[in-house]
């Protein structure tokens, strides 16, 4: 089942039928419990669209798939990532850290971003002008409930300053958290669990042409999402619930985004979240 938040109401695909449905508060949306249950009695009294009034709608604007639910997320949790922010932070002397937290029982998990800095797909995320070396992050991303429990998924684009994180991991906040520094969407995938074959793709356009491309599964994945979900609950509460990003595996070499660069995030059974690029 795919939940979207639209400018025309709330949109679930599943199973091949399309429903349309009001507003709704996501507050109270995301915050339930046993949000699918819900979704499949309430649908019950949508209307009925067909799928090519389905794809109108989507094209027509999607929203960020959220009320006011914080973003966090979770660092180092791909060997890939562990060995990119080794090599970026070696000549501050913080290489060590990320090679501890990458093999510690407890992971690195930070506040990421509220609502207000959340891009929509097909929207702007930004990159700083104090910053001289900027990439997007492609995450899977967690929808958790109030107690705890996983109940869906989306495509998390966690955009990173590496030259500001690189100078001083204590800077982390900074090269994180700001205007545009992620977007969520297309949709949410509302179920359990996903198979490990699941596929992460990122592609990155620059004046039309394809300038990066990298591609990874959750196999390569070291801490089970269930697992950083229930880190990020201890001694933490989230009444509305929240969503956790769980790391990239993914970190392009040699590069830095431009204004203007096109970045495609898709995750297999998702869908593709696709953002332009700014600057602020």
């Amino acid at each position: 089942m795919k939940l979207y938040k639209t400018s025309q109401g709330t949109l679930v695909c599943d199973s091949n039928q399309n429903y349309l449905g009001p507003d709704y508060d996501w507050n109270l949306l995301l915050g339930r419990e046993n949000l699918q249950d819900f979704l499949q009695s309430e649908i019950k009294t949508w209307e009925k669209i067909s799928s090519d009034q389905a794809r109108e709608i989507q094209e027509a604007g999607l929203l960020a798939p959220m009320g006011d639910q914080e973003i966090w997320a979770a660092g180092v949790t791909y060997y890939r990532s562990r060995t990119a922010r080794m090599e970026e932070s070696k000549d501050a002397g913080g290489a060590d850290f990320y090679d501890k937290v990458y093999a510690a029982e407890r992971p690195e998990l930070f506040f990421k971003a509220t609502a207000s800095r959340v891009s929509h797909p097909g929207g702007e995320v930004n990159i700083r002008k104090d910053s001289s070396w900027d990439v997007p992050e492609p995450e899977l991303t967690l929808l958790i409930s109030p107690s705890g429990k996983i109940q869906g998924y989306t495509v998390g684009n966690d955009m990173s300053s590496r030259s500001i994180e690189g100078e001083n991991p204590l800077y982390l906040p900074q090269a994180k958290v700001y205007q545009g520094c992620a977007s969520l969407g297309p949709c949410l995938l509302i179920q359990n669990e996903l198979d490990q074959s699941t596929s992460i793709e990122l592609e990155i356009e620059r004046e039309g042409r394809l300038v990066a491309s990298e591609k990874t599964n959750l196999t390569q994945l070291k801490r089970k999402p269930q697992e950083l979900a229930d880190w990020l609950f201890r001694a933490n509460s989230f009444p509305n619930g929240c969503f956790l990003m769980t790391g990239t595996g993914i970190v392009p070499d040699d590069f830095t985004l431009q204004v203007g660069d096109h970045i495609k995030i898709t995750i297999s059974g998702i869908g593709t979240l696709s953002n332009k690029v700014g600057q602020i």
